[in-house]
């Protein structure tokens, strides 16, 4: 027991240590992923040691040590997306912020294989969301999707690669346009959405291949798209929501940089994990897909919504457009990782990235 206690508690170390480093490939980045897991084995750990206490050598007792510091740091990451934490984004009160244009979105990673558009388009008329974003969406899911007469504007990027993409608006999308900020297959669209007469928001959809194998040997390409947006919009002054599945966790040292050094605001801070992969194993879940506001929104209505047949979970937000600008990042005041961030602007798909148009 002492031995396997031992391997344990060094997997759980490692496995908390690793992330440290600012090392891109997929395997070590792979870890960010698990620390709600992690935190779990530890007190499961600890439980089995305190049990054995009156068995416990010095050295199980400095791994238990050791362990409890695994928890604490994993622990550490995870509480502000739980309700211990305050609020990022603050609650909607239509008695103090008055009357406020709000806007629906519902955001689904639709898994291109899945061929039934049902359980998704139910939960569309159910919800009756102004905005529809599907992701992984094929030329199949495009024509089940044209059934949707009540939105007529429309963004369409069909692929067969798990990295097509469709805006679906009931409300007027200017200057809509596709872009493929670093990987000429993986697309990202972006438009303003005409909310009221004189009230308009600057949407940003995004999808990057993860760090995998068979995608990405290293999560290079997903943390430059998403860096790149992050200071193209640094010093906007519009109203701006970011959505789609990063292929990154809520907790992940690239996310806390793209929330850093754009501003913007996590809806899941002070609310929940709100876990939307995977829908097919309730025991590894992890938020990947996101909203991400500016300072001009408070939530109404967040919402993980059924399994419609994908390995995701779709994601529904409700926000309303209050232009207070009073709401303040988790982040804001935290010290720039300068050394990740570096190792990222100086990676070869960061300076492809430089020469692309737009």
């Amino acid at each position: 027991m002492t031995l396997i206690l031992s391997l344990l508690a060094v997997v759980l170390v490692l496995a908390t240590v690793l992330p440290l480093s600012v090392r891109r490939e997929w395997w070590i980045r792979a870890l960010d992923f698990p620390r709600l897991q992690i935190a779990i084995a530890a007190v499961a750990w600890l439980l089995v040691w305190l049990i054995l206490a009156p068995d416990n050598t010095l050295w199980l007792s400095l791994l238990a040590l050791c362990v409890a510091a695994v928890f604490c740091y994993q622990a550490y990451w995870i509480t502000p997306n739980t309700e211990m934490h305050r609020q990022e984004v603050e609650r909607y009160d239509s008695l103090i912020d008055g009357n406020c244009p709000t806007l629906r979105i519902i955001s689904s990673n639709v898994l291109m294989h899945n061929r039934n558009s049902g359980p998704l388009l139910s939960l569309i008329r159910q919800h009756q969301p102004d905005i529809v974003i599907t992701l992984e969406s094929d030329q199949w899911w495009q024509d089940e999707l044209d059934s949707l007469t009540s939105y007529p504007h429309r963004i369409a990027c069909p692929l067969d690669n798990l990295y097509g993409m469709h805006v679906y608006s009931r409300l007027p999308l200017d200057e809509a346009s596709i872009e493929f900020l670093v990987e000429d297959d993986k697309p990202s669209m972006h438009a303003r959405v005409e909310v009221t007469p004189g009230i308009s928001v600057q949407l940003h959809v995004v999808h990057p291949a993860p760090p995998a194998p068979g995608e990405n040997e290293e999560s290079t390409e997903r943390d430059v798209e998403l860096l790149m947006l992050a200071k193209a919009i640094s010093d906007s002054q519009q109203r701006l929501i970011v959505a789609g599945d990063l292929n990154d966790v809520a907790w992940s040292a690239t996310t806390r940089l793209f929330r850093q050094i754009s501003g913007l605001l996590d809806l899941r801070i002070g609310r929940g994990l709100y876990n939307t992969f995977s829908a097919n194993h309730w025991y590894a879940r992890w938020p990947l897909d996101h909203f991400f506001v500016s300072q001009h929104f408070k939530v109404v209505d967040i919402q993980r919504l059924r399994n419609i047949g994908s390995d995701h979970f779709p994601l529904l937000v409700e926000l309303a457009i209050t232009d207070s600008q009073r709401q303040t990042s988790a982040v804001e005041d935290e010290e720039l990782d300068q050394e990740r961030l570096d190792s990222i602007e100086h990676s070869k798909a960061a300076r492809q990235a430089q020469s692309l148009p737009g």
